[in-house]
């Protein structure tokens, strides 16, 4: 799975860096308690830097686009800001539903939840890195405890995982803007990457970014299956200190090795 990772870029850097259009707005102010994360709301979170990056923060994607004022022309690449946790265009009152931050790239295509989005609503999510938890040893109660890990490109490279997105309508208000979500694609880990957890985000290598945001046509099959093993052995694995256990540490110091 994929419930946190980190990013310290902003829209108009990405957007620049990868010849895209940055729709994101001005950023918004930040909570005013940061510790108190509720999973229900999505968080005004300024797209900045962010070390610690939680389920229902807004997020950057990527997507490709036809223009709203003329669907004709080419589509193009699209920085878009969007809750990081999916919500389906069925969902009655928001916060109500489960969850839907990650989903599994080998059956989304069955679930209600994501069918159309893989149909014609796939995008990217930027970021540096990811964090996973490995089982540890008991600690004093007898319980297992829980060792954090960062995984990372050796090279310094960004990383850009598969997505799905969806729009939602408040029915129950008129002047609501619709909002924008998005779920992480996981599949099997591959390689090194296995000795920390069985499930990884999908990699989505540069090469097949024309096919995976093709706004008119579904992705291929293949593009869902889990990555090359030359891209987990690209991928640098380091134990880090537990700070990344609470939502309220942002900071560099969360990636450095313990």
């Amino acid at each position: 799975m994929c419930g946190r990772y980190a990013v310290t870029t902003d829209p108009a850097k990405l957007a620049a860096e990868i010849d895209a259009v940055n729709e994101v707005p001005e950023p918004a102010e930040e909570p005013a308690d940061p510790d108190s994360l509720d999973l229900d709301t999505p968080k005004p979170r300024a797209l900045g830097p962010n070390y610690n990056v939680a389920p229902t923060t807004t997020v950057m994607t990527v997507v490709k686009r036809h223009s709203p004022e003329d669907p004709d022309d080419d589509p193009l690449l699209r920085i878009r800001a969007m809750r990081w946790g999916l919500v389906p265009p069925w969902t009655k009152e928001l916060g109500k539903g489960p969850l839907l931050f990650n989903a599994r790239a080998e059956s989304a295509a069955e679930k209600s939840s994501f069918r159309a989005s893989v149909k014609s609503k796939r995008c990217l999510v930027p970021m540096d890195g990811w964090y996973e938890w490995k089982k540890g040893p008991l600690d004093s109660k007898g319980k297992p405890t829980k060792i954090p890990f960062y995984m990372s490109p050796q090279d310094g490279t960004r990383l850009f995982m598969a997505g799905l997105w969806s729009v939602w309508h408040d029915k129950n208000s008129d002047d609501a803007p619709p909002l924008l979500s998005c779920s992480i694609l996981t599949t099997d880990a591959v390689g090194k990457l296995r000795e920390v957890h069985d499930r990884m985000p999908l990699i989505m290598p540069f090469d097949n970014w024309d096919p995976w945001l093709d706004p008119d046509h579904r992705a291929p099959d293949d593009l869902f299956a889990a990555p090359a093993e030359r891209l987990a052995e690209a991928i640098d694995i380091r134990e880090v200190a537990p700070l990344v256990n609470r939502v309220a540490n942002n900071g560099p110091e969360l990636l450095n090795p313990l």
